[in-house]
């Protein structure tokens, strides 16, 4: 997958892209980034990428024109224009070359089956508002608006970041396995289960006896309910969405009843 991120502060995102598993993704060849300064398509002794708004406001939003012709330099000025035609008409845009993406409040939420979809694509390519936000022609642009919650952050790069290493974790091979990330928290709705590691004990709190039984059935079976127990105390919600579309089984729904009635199991 290669990914493109359009801001002024591409050095916001040096630190996480160049540790840990995102730089591993790229070294693996699963992941190609690039931080494009916008700056470099700005005009003026400045390279103003900002204004103030029309009809009056408080705070600066970032120029549309800049984007625009940043966009075009990179992805193609028929592109471009095909994005604002199909705009303009209510459709979607035909043979493009990246699924482009503004994180936002006003979009929809991130979630685990939105990043495994985005993981699917070739390329991805990232518009970073900031300050105040973007001009809303530029929105003309996007494919999606994503949100990674109910609150506003100073930054577009700091959300593109949150969506950027939610979704190539769940590129195949970039967790250390095929199916890497297939048992993480909201993979099928729930939390993730407890988990330890040695010594036994620390300060007199001790790793559940089953864990250390080497059993595997019961093991899987005591973290399985955990999971339910977890999710029903502290996301209730997730638990409704996976009764609703059917996910619990009738294992499952025995020890959420117990849990409900706050009885031990």
């Amino acid at each position: 997958m290669r990914i493109d991120c359009l801001t002024t502060f591409p050095q916001l995102f040096d630190s996480h892209m160049n540790e840990s598993i995102m730089k591993n993704a790229q070294r693996n060849g699963y992941l190609e980034f690039h931080a494009h300064n916008l700056r470099d398509w700005a005009t003026g002794n400045y390279k103003k990428t900002d204004d103030y708004v029309y009809g009056g406001g408080e705070g600066l939003i970032m120029l549309a024109e800049p984007i625009f012709d940043a966009v075009a330099s990179l992805l193609g000025e028929e592109e471009v224009e095909a994005r604002i035609s199909a705009h303009s008409k209510g459709e979607a845009a035909e043979g493009k070359k990246a699924r482009i993406i503004i994180a936002a409040p006003q979009g929809r939420i991130l979630n685990d089956k939105l990043a495994s979809e985005l993981s699917q694509e070739e390329r991805l390519f990232f518009i970073c508002g900031h300050y105040e936000g973007l001009d809303e022609r530029v929105y003309a642009l996007a494919d999606d608006v994503i949100s990674i919650g109910d609150y506003v952050l100073t930054s577009g790069e700091l959300s593109s970041t949150v969506i950027i290493d939610s979704v190539v974790r769940k590129i195949p091979g970039v967790l250390g396995a095929e199916t890497g990330a297939v048992n993480e928290s909201f993979s099928d709705y729930l939390l993730e289960h407890p988990q330890y590691t040695r010594p036994v004990n620390v300060r007199g709190l001790e790793v559940p006896e089953i864990l250390r039984s080497g059993n595997t059935p019961e093991i899987e079976k005591f973290n399985r309910s955990e999971s339910v127990k977890r999710t029903w105390v502290n996301r209730p919600d997730l638990i409704e969405r996976a009764l609703r579309d059917g996910l619990l089984s009738p294992i499952d729904l025995e020890t959420l009843e117990k849990v409900k009635s706050r009885r031990q199991y």
